[in-house]
Formats: structure tokens, C-alpha cells, sequence
């Protein structure tokens, strides 16, 4: 049960800033899939908090994964509300087709990242955290774009995710990564309720 006084260590030595991250992260995802545009201000302050505490840990990747969270907030907020030009973004899907070649691509992307980015061999993790990153930048991109599937994407990668923060020891990172999932399932359920709705009143 090692696992559980590491835990309460990581609770107790949590600085203020990182749990209003984490509150104003939750907020983002739960606003998100309720379509609530002020998703948007929250992952803004929870992505500039993120992108701060990084940069001062000197973790580069996540502080640059932070910083275009950071941009994507803007042009989230944008988008959502302008952009179909004529009125707010409504929820779209894309084919079995794109996903698929999308798919592919950010795999054969990952594998060729990791290699770039370590010498020698390349552990599993090293594999994990690149897909997570990579992964993560395209699923953003698909929330800003309100396209339904985006869902489906931070299922896998929160999954990874939990088991990724597990393996460092990061259990209360881990367990968050947990909650993730579960607000994905309902984003997703949530989002594809409105795009039925929007079939049968059209």
C-alpha cells in the first residue's frame, strides 16, 4: 500500500497554484462537453498555470504542450462562436476515412519523434509520452473544431495517460488522468445526444 502514503505526500506538498490548475482543468472539460464557450476561459488559466509550473520544473515538452493549449483556448473561444460565419460552431463528425489516415499518421509521427528525441534505445514510456503529446495536440484542434470524434481521442489518450503518470509515481496525476476519462465518456455522450438533435429538427 506504498502507493497510498505516496499519495498523501503529493496531496499534502501541492502548491496552491497547481490545484487551482487542476479546478479550472476540470472546469474546462466538464464545460466542454456541456458546449458552454467558457470552457475555454478555464483551460486559458488552467493551461497558463500548467505552462508556468513546467517551465520552472525545466520540463520543456509539457510546457510547450501547455502553450499551445494556451493558444488553442483563443482560438477555441473564437471559433465557437463564429465559426460557421453566420452563427456559433455546431457539432460536426468526420469519416472513418480521415480518422483512419489521421490515425496513422500521428502514429508514424510519434515513432519517428521518439527516435529523434532519445539516443539509443527507446523505452516504452519514452513511446507513451510521445504519443500522449502528440496525440493530445490534434484532439485539441478537433474540440476547437467542435468535431464530435475529439472525444473518442482523450479516451485513449487519458487512458495512456493513467497508467503513464502510474508508472512515475504520479498517482494523484494518475487518478485525475482516471476522472478524465470518465468526463470524455460523457462528453462524448453528451455531444452525440446534440448532433441527433440537430438531425431530427433539421
Amino acid at each position: 500500500m506504498m502507493w497510498w502514503a505516496d499519495l498523501a505526500e503529493q496531496w499534502n506538498n501541492q502548491s496552491w497554484l497547481e490545484l487551482v490548475a487542476v479546478v479550472t482543468a476540470l472546469a474546462y472539460v466538464w464545460l466542454a462537453a456541456r458546449q458552454v464557450r467558457w470552457c475555454w476561459p478555464a483551460a486559458f488559466v488552467s493551461t497558463s498555470i500548467y505552462t508556468y509550473l513546467y517551465l520552472d520544473l525545466a520540463a520543456p515538452m509539457q510546457a510547450f504542450l501547455n502553450a499551445y493549449y494556451l493558444v488553442m483556448a483563443v482560438y477555441g473561444w473564437w471559433s465557437w462562436q463564429h465559426g460557421e460565419g453566420d452563427g456559433p460552431l455546431q457539432v460536426g463528425s468526420r469519416s472513418m476515412a480521415f480518422h483512419g489516415v489521421a490515425v496513422a499518421s500521428l502514429l508514424l509521427l510519434s515513432v519517428a519523434a521518439t527516435h529523434m528525441s532519445v539516443s539509443g534505445s527507446v523505452s516504452t514510456l519514452e513511446y507513451a509520452d510521445t504519443l500522449i503529446t502528440v496525440f493530445s495536440l490534434f484532439a485539441t484542434w478537433l474540440v476547437a473544431q467542435k468535431v464530435l470524434q475529439n472525444w473518442l481521442y482523450w479516451i485513449g489518450i487519458d487512458a495512456l495517460a493513467v497508467w503513464f503518470n502510474w508508472q512515475l509515481g504520479l498517482y494523484l496525476t494518475s487518478l485525475l488522468m482516471g476522472l478524465y476519462v470518465i468526463m470524455a465518456v460523457y462528453g462524448y455522450h453528451q455531444w452525440q445526444q446534440s448532433t441527433e438533435a440537430d438531425i431530427a429538427t433539421a
